[in-house]
């Protein structure tokens, strides 16, 4: 079951001799660049620009990667050809995706943290740095911005990446699609969606169900989703934008994570709970039916003016998130009146502004663009706990534990300017934040935890990029950034007891060099080498039962290289392969923890590659897909078992036809198609080591689509 390290070396040089001769049978280079180097992205200058001359690390999926052989049910599908990022499919919709931007939010108990995610200009991420990834609506997305390093910074707290989903723009006829999904453990989605446009007029619907009864033991779950745009073209210069989501998931089971003798015997089976007089005795999910229920809604609007040269945005959200979560709590930690019970249930109703001003102008024989803005934002929870057993049943709301308000409030100006004069552009950036939490406590059995805290910090940014040639260019860039602890990870003391106000923000200074190649025609290749210093980096001081407890660690050091290579040659034949290479450890020691340790949840290695086909005319194709990590540490002294590295390979095939008015799709795929074993996340620093995540065996997924316009 373990595989050695020299294997998952053994496979990732393979993959990459594989893709090499598609680079050397290009064609010449003396040609000039196309494809690859005309993206356009939005993240990170804020405004229209081609990747190819930002001086920072952004990627872009397209549509094709999101929508065409996918079931579009967790982003990880389509950013697993991201380089420096991680994302895993944990095998638990109760505890959405994990991931992770050059190691930061790999620690993440649940949702996503450290990393900023952005839907449709509206944040997906909360103002204290917690996001969930399953809001993403993909089934109608245009396309995926993934921006790392420096530049990240400048989006503020909780922005060692950012991720950001683009949904499509409603254009043409009215048109009518419905398409439908299926695979291995019960897995079933059924979507249907319509689109048109007409004069100033143009509206996108979708409605989606997604179904699983879950590769692992106790994983069923089930998420409707729906999504609504309206776009207005308010006069020939401007547009209003208006979005409505919503999500909701009832009673979502959680396996939970398993030790690592339960994980060899059986990678699907769940922890038994030994204190369980039932024979044979249950499992820990089983015994306290461990679940989550969301219903998630927001509404977003934005208009924007052009103004010759110059362009006015004007956003504003706001929405409503109800939770309740039965966690496996045994009895042990209920004795009053030190712990707040096993079920969580919060009511929250967020909201938030953000207004800027870019304009261009000519200066000192260059070309300036400016960008200045403001952005405010603001969760309130009405937040209550119980215990989670009612005499001797469990898995069931008992006693009041837990009453109190929870509130976080964001306010940030920033600053972007970015000068082009020749082969240079230089770019710059200051953004300022305050981000503020306020409880007031109403269940006082257990003492008054009411209190406050407020942190602030400066992000300054600089960058250089100098074009070589049209085809190769290099930059540079640095900037400060920080990080909260989240509202949960100021949830409890080491102790248990209470608020833990006193923790710091984490603080790190982030560098990075790269360069940008069209290195023949339709081949572009990206490389980015980086380090990140922190100060008081945040780390699990205990987790046991769902309820974590945080503190301020030592120094640590992130030094790592990315490299990203598209090509496009003749025949419809195509290739990717995206590698990244990270150094993740405590800088100084603390506690227990040795200097020099690794940081858990980051592999030092990930690889993806990809070859494929397709037909001139997009009718078919086909492709063979490599996904490789290294081993991950589970803790901080690097004591546990680390989860080992791993290699897989997953094909697809795809078609479509026109006939008519309609245009059908079907894809099929075969992932792990050589039926590897191997843990797909780990759950950091969890005290009673239930640290390991299985990911599926060989597993199939079919699907098939029709469109019928008008």
């Amino acid at each position: 079951m373990k595989q050695p390290a020299y294997v998952f070396r053994r496979r990732a040089i393979a993959a990459v001799c594989a893709c090499w001769p598609l680079y050397a049978a290009a064609d010449t280079p003396d040609e000039a660049p196309r494809g690859p180097m005309s993206v356009v992205v939005v993240t990170g200058a804020r405004a229209d620009h081609l990747s190819f001359d930002l001086p920072a690390a952004i990627d872009v999926v397209d549509a094709s990667q999101i929508r065409d052989t996918q079931p579009r049910v967790n982003a990880s599908e389509a950013l697993a050809a991201v380089p420096g990022l991680v994302a895993r499919d944990r095998q638990n919709y109760a505890q959405d995706l994990q991931i992770s931007s050059r190691g930061f939010g790999a620690r993440s108990a649940f949702g996503v943290r450290g990393v900023r995610l952005v839907a449709d200009g509206i944040p997906a991420t909360m103002p204290d740095g917690q996001g969930q990834a399953a809001t993403f609506n993909l089934d109608m997305a245009e396309r995926i911005e993934v921006l790392r390093g420096p530049f990240s910074a400048l989006y503020g707290n909780h922005s060692g990446g950012v991720v950001q989903l683009f949904t499509r723009n409603p254009k043409g006829p009215p048109a009518v699609e419905s398409g439908f999904a299926a695979g291995s453990d019960g897995l079933r989605k059924l979507d249907v969606n319509a689109q048109g446009r007409s004069g100033a007029f143009g509206y996108l619907l979708d409605a989606s169900r997604f179904e699983t009864d879950g590769y692992r033991d106790h994983s069923a779950a089930t998420r409707d989703q729906a999504y609504a745009k309206l776009t207005v073209d308010t006069s020939a210069t401007s547009r209003l934008v208006i979005t409505a989501s919503g999500l909701r998931q009832d009673d979502t089971q959680d396996p939970l994570g398993v030790t690592w003798a339960t994980y060899q015997r059986d990678p699907r089976a769940g922890e038994i709970d030994t204190t369980d007089t039932q024979s044979p005795p249950r499992t820990l999910a089983e015994r306290y039916n461990t679940r989550k229920s969301i219903d998630h809604q927001q509404l977003g609007v934005s208009w924007e003016g052009r103004f010759g040269p110059d362009r006015l945005q004007l956003t504003a959200w706001g929405g409503n998130r109800r939770v309740i979560q039965y966690q496996a709590f045994s009895r042990a930690f209920q004795a009053p009146p030190t712990h707040s019970g096993g079920v969580v249930d919060f009511d929250r109703d967020f909201h938030g502004i953000d207004a800027n001003w870019r304009m261009v102008r000519d200066l000192a024989g260059g070309s300036l663009r400016a960008t200045v803005g403001f952005e405010l934002a603001r969760s309130v929870d009405a937040r209550q706990g119980f215990e989670n057993f009612v005499g001797n049943d469990f898995g069931l709301k008992g006693r009041l534990r837990r009453d109190e308000q929870d509130e976080v409030r964001s306010a940030d100006p920033y600053a972007q300017l970015e000068w082009e004069r020749g082969q240079w552009v230089l770019a710059g950036g200051l953004r300022r934040s305050r981000v503020s939490f306020d409880v007031t406590d109403h269940y006082l059995a257990n003492g008054n935890d009411s209190g406050s805290v407020d942190y602030r910090h400066t992000t300054p940014l600089v960058g250089v990029l100098y074009k070589v040639s049209p085809s190769l260019n290099l930059y540079a860039s640095a900037a400060r950034g920080f990080e909260t602890p989240t509202l949960n990870e100021l949830f409890y003391s080491g102790t248990g007891a209470g608020f833990n106000f006193r923790l710091s923000p984490a603080i790190g200074t982030h560098l990075e060099a790269g360069v940008k190649a069209m290195l023949a025609p339709g081949v572009r290749m990206n490389a980015a080498l980086f380090q990140v210093r922190t100060s008081d980096e945040l780390v699990v001081d205990s987790s046991a039962g769902g309820r974590t407890s945080y503190r301020n660690a030592s120094a640590t050091l992130r030094q790592g290289g990315e490299l990203s290579l598209d090509a496009e040659f003749g025949g419809g034949w195509n290739a990717k392969l995206a590698l990244s290479v990270l150094r993740a450890i405590y800088d100084e020691g603390f506690g227990t923890v040795a200097e020099g340790s690794r940081l858990p949840g980051i592999p030092k290695t990930s690889l993806y590659g990809e070859f494929g086909w397709k037909e001139t005319s997009g009718r078919y194709g086909a492709a063979l897909e490599t996904v490789a990590n290294g081993r991950v540490y589970a803790d901080d002294a690097n004591t546990a078992i680390p989860a080992p590295g791993y290699a897989i390979v997953n094909a697809r095939v795809q078609a479509s036809q026109q006939l008519g008015g309609w245009r059908l799709k079907q894809f099929a795929r075969l992932n792990n198609l050589f039926d590897r074993t191997y843990v797909g996340s780990v759950i950091v620093g969890d005290t009673n080591r239930r640290f390991y995540e299985a990911a599926p065996g060989r597993n199939w997924i079919l699907g098939v689509s029709a469109q019928y316009q008008f």
